[in-house]
């Protein structure tokens, strides 16, 4: 399997499923994962920002343009 399909795969796995997307800053966002073009930017929904481990804000959306974008992560589903 190639890197491109490799990534193709990825992406529709986590699609519509809870992750967590890393900013060069260092924030954490936390939601489910809507949408993901070829830059990298993303849209979440119930989204929950994180700074220093630390829930600050919770939004229904959230769109991240993706040049901010460190990684993102699967999240496992919250009981």
């Amino acid at each position: 399997m190639s890197r491109k399909e490799a990534l193709s795969s990825f992406i529709q796995q986590i699609h519509q499923r809870p992750v967590v997307v890393k900013l060069n800053s260092g924030v954490d966002y936390r939601g489910v994962l809507a949408c993901l073009d070829g830059y990298m930017n993303i849209a979440l929904e119930q989204t929950e920002e994180y700074v220093n481990g630390q829930l600050k804000n919770k939004f229904g959306d959230a769109f991240i343009r993706g040049n901010n974008v460190l990684y993102i992560s699967t999240q496992k589903r919250r009981i």
